[in-house]
């Protein structure tokens, strides 16, 4: 998909020097699925200590 969009020149040049990413379609690329894994990670959070998996350690080892 072409999308057009503005940037901030000084933003975009830090982001390409610590990434050490040099194109800025790749730059940009990775910057999403970043955000997308933060989310999906924060969802899973969520769900922390609300699912009671009554899972024995024990058992698992010996199967």
């Amino acid at each position: 998909m072409r999308t057009t969009i503005e940037l901030p020149d000084q933003l975009v040049k830090e982001a390409m020097q610590v990434t050490r990413i040099k194109k800025k379609t790749e730059l940009i690329r990775k910057a999403l699925q970043n955000l997308v894994q933060q989310a999906k990670v924060a969802q899973l959070k969520e769900y922390y200590g609300k699912i009671d998996l009554d899972i024995d350690m024990d058992t698992l080892r010996s199967r």
